[in-house]
């Protein structure tokens, strides 16, 4: 091997550890990204000044599949040693939720598993002896007690919308978490992110893994106000198509955010029949039930219709012990059922078992 004496950190990426990584049979196109900033830095507000902190920029990430990052590596050029970069790979690893991360100068790798407790944490590795796509995904396997058919679910794809928007560092850790939680049999889930943090996007992009992955076969969006679910129905759920309506007698056309008229689906007729040949169903609380039992049209459905429920805003409507609306979800309670909030409330009498957390940049 040449000496990378003498190169600077881009070199030593050029022509050290980019060809290793490919070797080992990493797809240069579809696994494998360079200087990858996830983060612009903390805003500080000092009176009338603010400023912006250090974003945050990994060298490497590698990725299993699309939006699924399994690997980190951190490059130093050869005045620093192999292993100089661990500590910094770790925190970012931290901070994106992946399990191996690396260190390099060009002569080698410096490989710490998090998902082996049992080892020594940090080894070294030839640059001939990184690994394969496979082998890291067979360890991360075993670490997550993944079945095949678990497997199978996370491995699908994210929606990709052709324009080059993907999610945020955040957005894909909670889309990850929750789609893992429900592959492997998790009933009861509690999503929190912030204000402002795409929980709308985020839950569109965990019903479509889950819905093309054919293990959930019809789902509901519910919400308690209007806009909640037209904006929905036509921005972030849009690729959804034909197999989505809503669960109103009230057909009306909204404006995309792109200022476009869209005439909204609906799937209940004047007669107050639901038409279920759809899949993906939205609709508020107000529309399906009500004090009066001829409003409790959600019962004219079977209590095993509904796969995966996602309720928007649950610390509102269906949160509180004593509410009309959430007989809904105590109907349906065979169903997944996903909570999205930004202020949760726990107490012991808390309907979502399982928590996970994500915090915005």
């Amino acid at each position: 091997m040449a000496s990378s004496q003498g190169f600077s950190e881009r070199d030593i990426c050029t022509k050290f550890i980019t060809p290793a990584v490919e070797k080992a049979g990493w797809n240069k196109m579809t696994q494998l990204l360079e200087e990858v900033y996830f983060t612009k830095g903390r805003i500080t507000v000092n009176g009338k000044r603010v400023s912006r902190g250090e974003s945050k920029r990994a060298d490497y990430i590698l990725y299993y599949r699309p939006n699924l990052p399994i690997a980190i590596i951190e490059a130093k050029d050869k005045s620093h040693a192999v292993g100089d970069g661990i500590q910094q790979a770790l925190e970012y690893a931290e901070i994106l939720d992946i399990p191996f991360v690396f260190s390099s100068n060009g002569e080698g790798f410096v490989f710490c598993d998090k998902t082996d407790s049992t080892s020594s944490r940090e080894i070294y590795l030839p640059l001939d002896q990184f690994p394969s796509p496979d082998d890291l995904w067979s360890r991360y396997v075993i670490w997550k007690s993944l079945t095949p058919q678990a497997q199978q679910i996370i491995l699908q794809d994210y929606f990709d919308d052709g324009r080059g928007r993907k999610p945020r560092y955040y957005q894909v850790n909670a889309i990850n978490r929750v789609v893992e939680a429900i592959a492997k049999g998790q009933k009861r889930i509690l999503l929190v992110m912030a204000t402002g943090t795409g929980k709308t996007y985020t839950a569109f992009q965990i019903i479509w893994r889950l819905w093309k992955s054919k293990n959930i076969g019809r789902i509901l969006f519910l919400a308690d106000r209007n806009i909640l679910v037209d904006q929905t129905m036509v921005n972030d759920f849009r690729p959804f198509g034909s197999a989505m309506a809503k669960l109103t007698t009230k057909s009306k056309s909204i404006d995309k955010d792109d200022g476009e008229g869209v005439k909204l689906v609906t799937a209940i007729d004047k007669n107050r029949r639901i038409d279920t040949s759809y899949e993906i169903y939205l609709t508020l609380y107000q529309s399906i039930t009500g004090v009066e039992e001829v409003k409790k049209i959600y019962r004219d459905l079977s209590p095993t219709f509904f796969d995966l429920i996602v309720i928007d805003e649950c610390h509102r409507g269906s949160a509180a012990e004593d509410s009309a609306w959430r007989e809904i979800l105590e109907y349906f309670s065979s169903a997944t059922q996903i909570g999205l909030t930004a202020t949760p409330k726990e107490t012991k009498y808390c309907r979502f078992a399982h928590l996970t957390r994500v915090k915005g940049n």
